[in-house]
């Protein structure tokens, strides 16, 4: 069974049969004067069937309501039809979506561009409970005293009570006065914030929140060095030296086990490094070592993965796999024995992503103390992890976790020792006997900063920490300051107001799109009119469509459809929709408005004037169509009873116009074109003045659509009989031009055959005992395209007079030459001229100078002679007739048989000036390299060594040809252009090269030919480096490759304004800012 066809299901059919009945209905409208009741149903489409299952609205059936809105599943780019989520879009932001998920999850905080690093530290604070209430007991008072701590504790506040998913950090970090653009290291940022809480704290009367920073992570060590003679300390071995964090070594060590033991390990001191015992009184070995004396609460590990590189001077993160335990156990580790565990519980892991040292992106891992979960902070998006700290079943190849033996069985020496430090016998078999427990661990390439917490810390629960302050809200287990909690009991408030609010705004937007949708689908489904006799209305499609479209339709107007008669024209049958009585009346009532046109309110007259336009119009065809064929005979020199003349190319273009109801502008002016400035006959030899004769009853009726078209032009239309003669006075001129060119042309000639080798370029033929001139090159080739070209096309300007061209080759002080004669050489018994395209002279012979000065106003006396002088030394024997030199550049370079070369000497008349020439030539050395935003070219050379056509590509400052601006292969290398000023730097140049060819800075070997380019910081003006140069380039390839970004970054942070890292904010303050 085959399928039906539906390729033309919804295509429009073409109305040629609707054309003709419409045309014969105005005919006889015309001819009787009589319009009948079946008449209007035909000319206004009213019989037409209701429209059914359309794609588009159509024109021509006042009956189709198709398309005015769209498929019941589909929605329209704009108006009552969009899609529901572009019209919530269209109210704004939804502060519901900032709203957090529930009381337990924790909230983020905005990235004000840069500060990302504090965020992270932030985050990690608040995190921790014990420091969390610490800054809550801080009086009111000291916060008014010190603004740090005031907006830390209302950043803390929002963090703990707000109803928002993210707060604003904005306060806190103007108030530190940090620029917030620059990206700084989190560890430096954690160091000074912890040195400016102390001291702002200090002036807190609350304990514990006084010294909060010190009990919660401040340790001390110890740098012990023993004498190996005596078995003495030093002195300075008994100073302890507090630590806010331990950085621990990471390249080459795999786990954060190994790191401590590196940390902790002995240095030997021996040979030039001997240590000076005072109780030895002489230098002896010795061995130095760092000793944990006590250990906080918070234990922080900064991890050291910035390596510096002392062949590049620049830093380059270390991104190799390092493991940490979920469980630390620290007894082992300190100088003296511990009474009770130390066992450490990883709590937080931040998180530095990015390759480059002093760029990328901070994030923070954080351990809720409370429920055991772990979050992901960053910046304003928190997610959860589940209870591993990669999150649940995390496998990725940054973070991974796997299960092994405890960590602290590996720091035990053979001697029951731990770096050093002896070990309770009994704690180590207690260590012994539990060694056999598993200890999960994770690893990561970006753990940038561990945090481990004191698992034998007792939890404060509840209100139970004291505080002296006024406290009053409780919340989570938490004391809120008193002055906080009304204000963040009205922050919620208003929030959650604007929540409502918006909902509010929202339901009343959905509920009225839906009700005008349901408006709009309940009036067009009683819209149409089933039979003629049922009563009806005329409405403006135009109007229908936007009320149908639009959210808030306007007025009902029907203005657009009414004749000047007050009635329904004709014209607009296409541009109306027939509605029913019950639809029109919902419209009208509700939305006002008019004219009202019923069902027999039509236009009589306009039907009587539009019936009377298409019988004209027809009757003009048909003329016009007639005409058409006299023409085209006309065209093809079939016609021989012409009378007037009309323009050859407007009765082309009017033959090939369409066949028209009426006349168009372009039918005006059949002999505007032949008609001269004098009002007479153009003659034919003029351009654009070709003309035909056509009949007389051709002619006439273009005159009457030429003068219906422009009644008003008062040149009106020319009229040229058969008989017209051509306007004396253009032919005159034109006569005058002809004998002109004539001369012109004979004058071109004459002067091709004087000089039938300078106008050809071939080779002359010289002797050095003849005398020659010199010409400007330029002058020499503007001649020859001037007499090579035909007068017709001539677009070369004709030369100049010679004496001013000669004069102007003098200079003004000396009255010598101011350019210097070519070269030329002698070799193997022949003369051979170097020639170049800088060249601004050629040589010329006696006679063809001769010739330009009776041709172009030239004096004789007054040419540039010149004569060939060779030494005597030269075999000139056979040589003294004319020797043939050629006019093109010899390589002089290969020399055959060991023959002798010489330079022979032009020496002309008057001399060459060679002062002022130098002077010019400075001045346009100076312009040449005072250029910007020009154009080099550099290639890369793969080979041993550059190819030939690179060097003396090198040499020359002129492109060859253009090339694109992506580098591109060739067959010795790649190919790059480069945007360069004289002012650039090599340095800069080389960054260039580096970013578009990939060739690291320090393995880059510059040439320009054959000279290597070196200095950094000399500029592409100091090493002679012009627009057009093309320059080469080796790879040494023996310092690594690294990326761009990191010298880049690198080279961001020592300008001065960066490089003082936190210097000019309130971190390395001396105190803190007072209220003013």
């Amino acid at each position: 069974m085959s399928r039906p066809t539906t390729r033309s299901k919804n295509k429009r059919h073409r109305q040629v049969e609707n054309d003709d009945t419409t045309t014969e209905i105005l005919r006889k409208i015309h001819l009787t004067g009589e319009i009948t009741d079946d008449d209007v149903n035909q000319l206004y489409m009213i019989t037409k069937p209701v429209c059914q299952g359309c794609r588009v609205n159509t024109k021509d059936n006042p009956n189709c309501f198709c398309g005015l809105t769209p498929p019941p599943n589909g929605s329209r780019k704009t108006g009552l039809w969009q899609k529901m989520s572009d019209f919530i879009q269209a109210l704004g932001p939804d502060p519901c979506k900032d709203l957090r998920a529930s009381a337990h999850s924790p909230a983020g905080l905005t990235n004000l561009g840069a500060t990302c690093y504090a965020n992270s530290i932030l985050q990690c604070l608040y995190m921790n409970k014990s420091f969390r209430q610490g800054v809550f007991s801080v009086e009111p008072d000291v916060l008014n005293q010190h603004p740090v701590l005031d907006q830390l504790a209302r950043l803390f506040v929002q963090l703990h009570a707000s109803k928002m998913a993210f707060i604003d950090s904005a306060p806190f970090i103007q108030t530190l006065e940090l620029d917030n653009g620059v990206q700084q290291d989190s560890h430096e940022f954690l160091t000074l914030l912890f040195s400016l809480l102390e001291r702002c704290l200090s002036d807190s009367k609350v304990p514990k929140a006084r010294t909060i920073v010190q009990d919660l992570f401040r340790g001390s060590v110890s740098h012990v060095t023993t004498c190996s003679k005596c078995g003495k300390d030093s002195e300075a071995s008994s100073k302890m030296e507090d630590f806010y964090e331990l950085e621990l070594n990471v390249k080459g060590l795999k786990t954060l086990d190994e790191s401590l033991t590196d940390y902790l390990s002995v240095e030997e001191l021996h040979g030039d490094n001997q240590y000076f015992c005072e109780s030895c009184n002489t230098r002896v070995d010795a061995s130095r070592s760092i000793k944990l004396r006590t250990l906080p609460d918070v234990l922080n590990f900064q991890l050291k993965r910035y390596d510096f590189l002392q062949k590049t001077t620049s830093k380059k993160k270390i991104t190799s796999l390092f493991s940490f335990p979920a469980k630390l156990d620290m007894r082992g580790r300190l100088s003296k024995p511990s009474q009770v565990e130390l066992i450490y519980n990883l709590s937080a892991v931040l998180i530095h992503k990015g390759s480059a040292t002093n760029s990328g992106h901070y994030i923070a891992h954080i351990k809720d103390e409370n429920t055991g979960q772990w979050w992901e902070f960053d910046d304003e998006h928190v997610s959860d992890l589940g209870h591993h700290p990669f999150g649940e079943g995390s496998s990725t190849s940054n973070t991974k976790s796997n299960r092994t033996d405890p960590v602290h069985s590996s720091c035990i020496g053979v001697d029951g020792t731990a770096n050093g430090n002896h070990l309770d016998p009994i704690k180590l078999q207690h260590e012994e006997s539990s060694g056999r427990s598993h200890v999960e661990m994770f690893s990561s390439t970006d753990a940038y900063m561990l945090m481990y917490n004191l698992s034998c810390v007792k939890k404060n629960g509840g209100s139970t920490m004291e505080i002296e302050g006024d406290a009053v809200f409780l919340h989570d287990g938490i004391s809120l300051p008193s002055h906080l909690c009304q204000e963040i009991t009205t922050l919620n408030s208003s929030y959650v107001d604007a929540c409502e609010q918006f909902k509010l705004k929202k339901k009343r937007e959905l509920e009225h799109i839906t009700a005008r949708r349901e408006e709009v689908r309940s009036v067009l489904s009683e819209a149409p009119v089933h039979s003629v006799e049922d009563p009806f209305y005329w409405i403006s499609t135009d109007w229908l469509r936007q009320w149908a479209d639009n959210i808030s339709p306007p007025v009902l107007n029907n203005s657009s459809i009414q004749c000047s008669h007050g009635k329904l024209p004709i014209s607009k049958a296409g541009s109306v929709k027939r509605l029913s009585a019950e639809a029109w009346m919902k419209l009208f009532s509700k939305y006002n408005g008019g004219p009202t046109f019923a069902k027999n309110d039509y236009c009589m007259d306009c039907l009587i004037d539009v019936a009377r336009t298409v019988v004209c119009a027809d009757s003009y065809r048909d003329r016009r169509k007639l005409m058409k064929e006299i023409a085209d005979d006309v065209l093809s020199a079939k016609c021989e009873d012409g009378a007037y003349y009309v323009s050859k190319a407007w009765l082309q273009q009017w033959v090939k116009r369409k066949n028209l109801d009426a006349p168009s502008e372009a039918d005006a002016g059949p002999a505007m074109s032949i008609s001269c400035p004098h009002g007479h006959l153009m003659p034919e030899q003029a351009a654009g003045a070709k003309r035909l004769l056509v009949p007389e009853k051709l002619w006439l009726f273009f005159y009457e659509d030429a003068v219906t078209v422009k009644p008003d032009d008062p040149s009106g239309c020319p009229t040229f009989p058969s008989d017209s003669k051509e306007c004396p006075q253009c032919s005159n001129v034109l006569s005058e031009v002809a004998c002109l060119e004539d001369s012109r042309r004979e004058m071109k000639l004459k002067q091709r055959q004087n000089h039938e080798k300078l106008a050809t370029g071939k080779s002359l033929t010289l002797s050095s005992n003849c005398k020659y001139y010199l010409l400007p090159s330029s002058w020499l080739s503007n001649w020859r395209s001037y007499i090579n070209t035909s007068s017709k096309h001539n677009s070369s300007m004709e030369p100049e007079i010679l004496d001013g061209i000669i004069n102007l080759l003098k200079c003004e002080k000396h009255l010598r030459l101011l350019e210097r004669p070519p070269k030329v050489a002698y070799k193997r018994g022949s003369f051979f001229l170097k020639g170049s395209s800088t060249d601004r002279l050629t040589i010329i012979t006696e006679h063809d100078w001769k010739c330009f000065c009776e041709e172009w106003g030239g004096t004789e006396e007054n040419g540039i002679s010149a004569m060939i002088e060779v030494s005597s030394s030269i075999d000139l024997a056979g040589c003294c007739g004319d020797i043939p030199i050629c006019e093109q550049q010899h390589d002089l370079s290969n020399e055959v048989n060991n023959e002798i070369e010489s330079q022979p000497v032009i020496r002309t008349c008057p001399e060459v000036c060679e002062e002022c020439i130098g002077e010019r030539e400075s001045c346009e050395l100076m312009q040449k390299l005072n250029y910007a935003n020009e154009e080099i070219y550099v290639y890369l050379i793969r080979g041993k060594e550059a190819p030939k056509s690179i060097l003396q590509a090198s040499k020359s400052s002129e492109p060859d040809r253009r090339t694109s601006k992506r580098s591109r292969r060739t067959n010795s290398g790649n190919l790059v252009n480069l945007k360069v000023s004289a002012t650039t730097s090599i340095y800069q140049l080389k960054m260039m090269i580096w970013e578009s060819l990939g060739v690291v800075k320090e393995n880059q070997i510059l040439h320009k030919g054959s000279r290597i380019i070196d200095q950094e910081t000399a500029t592409l003006a100091d090493m002679n480096i012009f627009p057009g140069d093309k320059l080469w380039v080796k790879d040494s390839e023996i310092h690594e490759d690294r990326d761009i970004a990191d010298e880049l970054s690198d080279q961001k942070m020592n300008v001065e304004n960066i490089e003082g890292g936190f210097r000019g904010t309130l971190l390395t303050a001396n105190i803190s800012s007072q209220v003013v």
